[in-house]
């Protein structure tokens, strides 16, 4: 009985079907990591050009170097959509006759041309290629952009002690000029005015704590308002749409040790980037501390790195730079230029230091009103 049970379960396990067999991926563990380079080569080479392209082309700078860096069809379709910003030119006044100077701080060269529409008037403000300008004999207010040579002349107002500055170019609907001035140091007049305009106009602004106006005073405009920092270090702020002043409950910056020495107003700039202020200290041959505004605490928090910023520093205004091609990154650039127009001075935050070396660092050396940091020409026909 036994056996004839063993022998059906023996035929059954013969006529029962069998499991399909489930291909497996090949095994590459024992491939070496020069073969699995390759493979991993070969399989990025094969992306379609116009996919990659509109892969890089969303990349910023940094991303798209890195990524140039792959193989030579990466290299090749990096450099097809890389953009790179322009760093602005510096602009020198000229004390006598009408010639400026305009340097390239790229490419270490000076341009100069005549502008004897500038003759008996004074740097207030640049912004967007615009130059904002006072003669102080007529009381005359205007825009002048030097390398189109058009001017828009705006009503006529005394500017004494004041700083004025702009929201943007004279050409767009949203153009509004800003200037305030302390009555008190408890109360500020502030006139503003769009290009189109007949007058200025003027309100009164109480303060909770002390403004006083200077021509020290920086000012900036950042996210529809102007921000302008005193000479002490209260942060003023002004609504345009709303009309309101309010000085802010923002601890000043925190000033170097030895920055309280002779000229130490000088050594001092505010920049606007994207929604985010930054302001600068100096000090002799002090290391520079460089603040970023945290708008949400309210506090100034002093920056170790600039993350690919680039800050170009002038006592009429600075301006700020992302995605510059070579050395200029991670750098502060100042409105001083040394041997013969050759080199100007600046800070690298990556190596802690000054270029050149040795330099002397006393803004109060400097006539504030002689240079300032302009957008590049969008060519060199307005030189030639």
């Amino acid at each position: 009985m036994a056996g004839r049970k063993r022998r059906k379960m023996k035929l059954l396990a013969a006529t029962a079907p069998t499991a399909p067999t489930i291909p497996t991926a090949p095994n590459n563990g024992g491939a070496s990591s020069e073969e699995r380079e390759a493979n991993e080569h070969n399989s990025l080479s094969r992306v379609p050009a116009e996919l990659l392209e509109q892969i890089l082309c969303r990349l910023n700078l940094k991303e798209n170097v890195r990524a140039s860096a792959v193989c030579k069809q990466w290299l090749a379709a990096s450099i097809s959509v890389r953009v790179a910003n322009k760093p602005p030119w510096l602009m020198f006044f000229p004390k006598f006759g009408d010639m400026v100077e305009f340097y390239d701080p790229s490419v270490r060269q000076t341009y100069s041309v005549e502008l004897p529409e500038l003759r008996g008037s004074r740097l207030c403000y640049a912004k967007d290629g615009w130059l904002l300008l006072y003669k102080p004999r007529t009381l005359s207010v205007f825009f002048f952009n030097p390398y189109t040579r058009d001017v828009i002349n705006l009503p006529a107002l005394e500017l004494t002690y004041q700083i004025v500055a702009f929201s943007e170019a004279p050409t767009s609907p949203d153009c509004l000029v800003f200037t305030v001035k302390h009555v008190s140091p408890t109360l500020v007049a502030i006139s503003t005015c769009n290009p189109g305009a007949t007058e200025w106009t003027t309100a009164n602004y109480q303060n909770r704590l002390p403004f006083v106006s200077s021509i020290w005073n920086k000012l900036v405009f950042c996210n529809g308002l102007f921000y302008c920092l005193s000479l002490t270090g209260w942060l003023g702020v002004y609504d345009p749409e709303e009309q309101t002043w309010l000085v802010r409950v923002v601890p000043p910056p925190r000033c170097p040790e030895n920055f309280f020495v002779k000229n130490w107003w000088k050594g001092k700039f505010m920049a606007e980037h994207n929604g985010d202020i930054y302001v600068i200290y100096t000090c002799s041959t002090a290391n520079p501390v460089i603040y970023k505004l945290d708008q949400i605490n309210k506090i100034w928090v002093e920056m170790q790195t600039l993350g690919g910023l680039t800050l170009f520093a002038s006592f009429l205004s600075s301006q700020a730079r992302t995605d510059i091609l070579g050395v200029m990154r991670n750098s502060i650039y100042f409105s001083k230029v040394r041997f013969y127009g050759r080199r100007c001075i600046s800070y690298s935050v990556d190596h802690d230091r000054y270029y050149p070396r040795k330099q002397c660092y006393d803004w109060g050396e400097q006539d504030p009103f002689e240079s300032i940091w302009i957008d590049a020409p969008p060519d060199l026909s307005a030189f030639n």
